[in-house]
């Protein structure tokens, strides 16, 4: 069971730790207090995954069960890599048999199990080349991917929106038939027309903001579960023109 952690950091270190002003502008400095200070951050390094974002997607399949049966995974917008250590887990992938395909324009440390793309995910080549890494039909597809932010939050949300729908559709193509789709969004609505078209493909679709996601921030996650698979959506969608 994933538990926030609560009371004790298990880690020794002691919380509410302030950064000498030094020469660092205000900002920066409550930026490194708030990340050191965080439990998240520090019960990462106490179970030895990349980043606070593992406790995310734990937080979430507790309850919503998406890597339980897993056995192939493929990881969007991967770096520094904690969602990729999870998925080579639960998939018992390994450096012989890969069942892991992660990609991020940002350079990323080897991971066991795991096949790493330095490569923006918005490259014509990147779907064809994700397909080929991980060696088999994808039962959950993962998405962190965010645009770098420029400060408007409009055009922020727009950009990240962006990178979710391409997301989607490229879960949509892929996806084993029973599979799971997970991906970042930001609060601000998401597009009608990509909840419509994950609505038509997948049996469940829900917006989720665990509890490790700091309250502050607008990311959400948008799930859909169990991918009704590609014949069965054309089917659908023909049925749904004969009818009168």
């Amino acid at each position: 069971m994933t538990k926030p952690p609560v009371g004790s950091n298990r880690t020794g270190r002691k919380l509410g730790q302030k950064v000498k002003k030094g020469k660092l502008k205000a900002s920066s400095r409550r930026w490194i207090e708030r990340h050191i200070n965080d439990p998240y951050v520090q019960r990462a390094k106490l179970e030895g995954y990349r980043a606070r974002a593992a406790f995310k997607l734990l937080e979430i399949d507790e309850k919503h069960q998406i890597l339980k049966g897993a056995r192939r995974i493929i990881d969007l917008g991967a770096a520094p890599g904690s969602w990729s250590q999870i998925a080579a887990k639960v998939t018992d992938s390994s450096d012989e048999d890969i069942r892991v395909a992660a990609i991020d324009f940002l350079e990323m440390a080897p991971l066991p199990g795991v096949k790493i793309l330095q490569l923006d995910f918005l490259d014509p080549a990147a779907p064809d080349m994700l397909m080929e890494a991980v060696g088999g039909t994808p039962d959950l597809v993962i998405s962190d991917m965010a645009a770098p932010t420029t400060g408007h939050q409009k055009t922020d949300h727009l950009r990240t929106m962006h990178l979710c729908e391409v997301a989607a559709h490229f879960a949509v193509e892929v996806l084993a038939e029973g599979g799971h789709f997970l991906a970042k969004t930001f609060q601000g609505g998401t597009e009608r027309d990509l909840l419509n078209m994950l609505k038509q493909n997948f049996r469940q679709v829900i917006h989720v903001k665990p509890a490790s996601s700091r309250a502050e921030s607008v990311e959400m996650f948008l799930l859909a579960k169990g991918f009704k698979g590609r014949r069965t959506r054309l089917e659908t969608v023909a049925d749904d023109q004969d009818d009168p």
